[in-house]
């Protein structure tokens, strides 16, 4: 790829084109680490010190809770589901965790594994070579997973490869390829769990669609003219593409009686820098973009139309990855650092910037923490690093704000 805006290790500040919203989405929003946010020390409490009791009450609602750590890869891919977390690496392996300790592990010849995408008993992973394996939890023994074949299947490799208007000519091996099949690294896989559609994104400059169970690919979509670095699939039937060409571009899902097809309705932003992750809260109403210069844009959802909302300054280097959870949005970055970020109507404040890593950090999941409640809603976040170590953190929507270090 002539590119060098995919490189995992290369993180290149551009300066944008996109000074039209060079403004922060909430001007007081804090930009600089704080003491407190590093860990969560409940007993550090001084009764005639009001201060340090207000410190030690936010420290209950945004603390480190622990970190995961086996030598063996840097951590390039996380997915989260009933208690078990998914953690793959450029070791190949796909280890799986349970109450802060390893619990099982399976392993792919593939390549480092970019992406991990869950959908009921199945796993997908997604790798540096092109290739989306799957497996399957064994019913018998939630602890065994098995492999469950590759997306294509050989069957459908050997029947496209009959007919010649199956190929076409890749521009990175200059020979022919089948459509059906990646010619470049996955880099993000995405799931629409209420039509069983399973998305993959690629250096390759496409995205494509597959039927979950049979492991059919439907449709092949020229996206970008660069690497497509995130694909994000909504319950409303609209998918979003972030790309090293600077684009952020919105597709609507078609179908018809014996196909379906994604056509693009919208380009949102065009800019010089890479777009290097992308995240869409759950109504489907705002959807965030992380870019290379660490800028993250969002734009709002009004009747069917877009409206670019502001953009989210809190990074010195590229944004890697991005989560949204309930009114929180969470951003990864290569300058080892995350910042949480709380919606209040079309205001997001900075709540943290969570600080720990020893690397960029390359990977974000989230998931509902069982105290969480209607009144305060927790999430556990994990946060995967190319120093090799996840760290799993508390969030609470309810965190006080803090303002140089001192909270309001």
């Amino acid at each position: 790829m002539s590119s060098t805006t995919n490189n995992d290790d290369e993180f290149n500040v551009q300066k944008s084109k996109f000074s039209a919203y060079d403004r922060l989405s909430c001007e007081n929003s804090p930009m600089n680490m704080s003491p407190w946010n590093q860990s969560c020390n409940l007993n550090a409490t001084n009764d005639d010190d009001d201060d340090n009791d207000d410190v030690t009450k936010n420290n209950r609602k945004i603390c480190l809770i622990g970190s995961l750590v086996r030598e063996e890869g840097h951590i390039y891919s996380l997915a989260t589901k009933n208690d078990l977390l998914y953690t793959g690496s450029d070791s190949k392996n796909i280890r799986v965790w349970k109450d802060m300790k390893e619990f099982s592990a399976f392993k792919s010849n593939s390549g480092l594994v970019k992406a991990i995408i869950i959908s009921g008993d199945k796993i997908f992973t997604g790798h540096q070579d092109g290739k989306v394996r799957v497996w399957k939890v064994q019913p018998n023994n939630p602890s065994s997973f098995k492999p469950a074949g590759t997306l294509p299947t050989f069957f459908d490799i050997f029947k496209a490869s009959i007919r010649p208007s199956n190929y076409f000519m890749s521009a990175k091996h200059n020979k022919a390829s089948i459509w059906i099949k990646h010619w470049d690294a996955i880099s993000c896989l995405s799931m629409d769990h209420n039509h069983g559609l399973l998305y993959s994104a690629s250096w390759d400059r496409t995205f494509k669609v597959w039927r979950a169970d049979s492991s059919k690919c439907l449709e092949s979509v020229k996206a970008h003219e660069d690497a497509v670095n995130s694909v994000v699939a909504s319950a409303d039937g609209v998918v979003y593409t972030g790309s090293a060409d600077g684009t952020v571009k919105i597709w609507q899902r078609e179908f018809t009686p014996k196909t379906i097809r994604h056509v693009l309705v919208h380009t949102l932003l065009n800019q010089e820098c890479a777009v290097t992750a992308l995240a869409v809260n759950k109504s489907g109403s705002v959807v965030y973009c992380g870019s290379s210069d660490g800028v993250v844009n969002f734009w709002e959802k009004e009747k069917k139309s877009w409206t670019h909302g502001g953009v989210l300054k809190g990074h010195k280097l590229a944004v890697l990855c991005l989560e949204s959870a309930g009114n929180l949005v969470f951003s990864g970055s290569a300058d080892k650092n995350i910042c949480v970020w709380r919606k209040e109507g079309c205001v997001h404040t900075c709540l943290s910037m969570l600080t720990g890593h020893n690397g960029p950090v390359k990977c974000l999941a989230v998931e509902q923490d069982k105290e969480s409640t209607t009144s305060d809603q927790k999430w556990v976040l994990y946060s995967g690093s190319l120093d090799k170590s996840v760290k799993v953190w508390s969030v609470s929507e309810m965190a006080p704000i803090m303002h140089n270090g001192d909270v309001q």
